[in-house]
């Protein structure tokens, strides 16, 4: 077995490609980070990508490491993360961290437990850190869909004077958008990807959605602002939403917080079915 680099979005998804999309929903975060790079969707990053491939004949395993994140795992198989630590311990040796989840180094890991607690074991042996549990996530997967629904309120496409509210949701909800979360907004208005939950003319919920790539369409974000939530808002829009995507002829998955028993139950509600547990790992030095 081998291990090989590359910095080439186009590249990589050639090469890996054909494994991944054996499974394009559990594969689905490293299937549409890496597309949205190779055909220009996402902007050129100011700090090389690295996208990690293991090879035994054909590929057996892959990672990312995109600039502001950690390490991506996926469902990287226990056996293969040695290897797979080995390189990127390789590629930021010497380089000093300047924070958390900064451009220079990777700040955490994540995918599924096993692997990213060995990745992390590994990375701060050599490194010399400390390490710390973040978050527990679940992806699901449609199975059949069940309609919910809200007493009030109606569904609706993003419009173009929801850009600075839907910036300022993304902010509030999702620090890992970055503090421009204006770009972002515009992005998801010019590919129709997010839906606005409206009462009496009032935004009060948004859920978007990736694209879909391999016939799998992933939903997120969903935010709904405190003075706004306990009131199914969040579960009849992502319901919409998921029969849109249905209606255009793909899967339909998300990720879910462990630690939201209130979110899990909605969806389960809406026919999405746990498929695999990941963890989000933090590196402190």
């Amino acid at each position: 077995m081998h291990v090989q680099v590359t910095s080439d979005p186009a590249g990589f998804s050639q090469l890996a490609f054909p494994f991944l999309q054996q499974d394009p929903v559990l594969n689905t975060v490293i299937l549409s980070n890496v597309h949205e790079r190779a055909v220009g969707i996402r902007p050129v990053d100011d700090i090389p990508p690295h996208f990690v491939s293991v090879h035994d004949g054909d590929v057996i395993g892959v990672a990312m490491r995109t600039p502001g994140r950690g390490v991506y795992l996926g469902s990287l198989r226990t056996d293969l993360v040695d290897m797979v630590a080995d390189q990127y311990l390789d590629l930021y040796d010497g380089v000093v961290s300047e924070g958390e989840y900064d451009d220079a180094v990777p700040g955490g890991v994540a995918g599924a437990a096993a692997a990213a607690e060995r990745f992390a074991e590994r990375w701060c042996e050599r490194r010399g850190c400390d390490v710390q549990e973040v978050m527990r996530t679940r992806l699901h997967k449609l199975e059949t869909h069940t309609p919910l629904s809200a007493e009030v309120g109606v569904p609706r496409l993003m419009r173009s004077e929801d850009i600075e509210l839907v910036a300022a949701w993304g902010q509030d909800g999702f620090p890992e958008l970055g503090d421009d979360t204006v770009d972002w907004a515009e992005h998801k208005l010019d590919e129709g990807t997010m839906w606005i939950w409206e009462v009496d003319g009032e935004p009060v919920s948004m859920v978007g959605y990736h694209r879909p790539i391999f016939e799998v369409c992933r939903v997120g974000p969903v935010y709904t602002p405190p003075e706004h939530r306990r009131h199914g808002y969040a579960g009849a829009l992502t319901s919409h939403v998921t029969a849109e995507i249905l209606a255009s002829g793909n899967q339909a998955c998300l990720y879910t917080d462990l630690a939201n028993p209130t979110s899990n139950k909605i969806y389960h509600q809406a026919g999405y079915r746990p498929l695999a547990d990941f963890v989000v790992l933090e590196f402190i030095a």
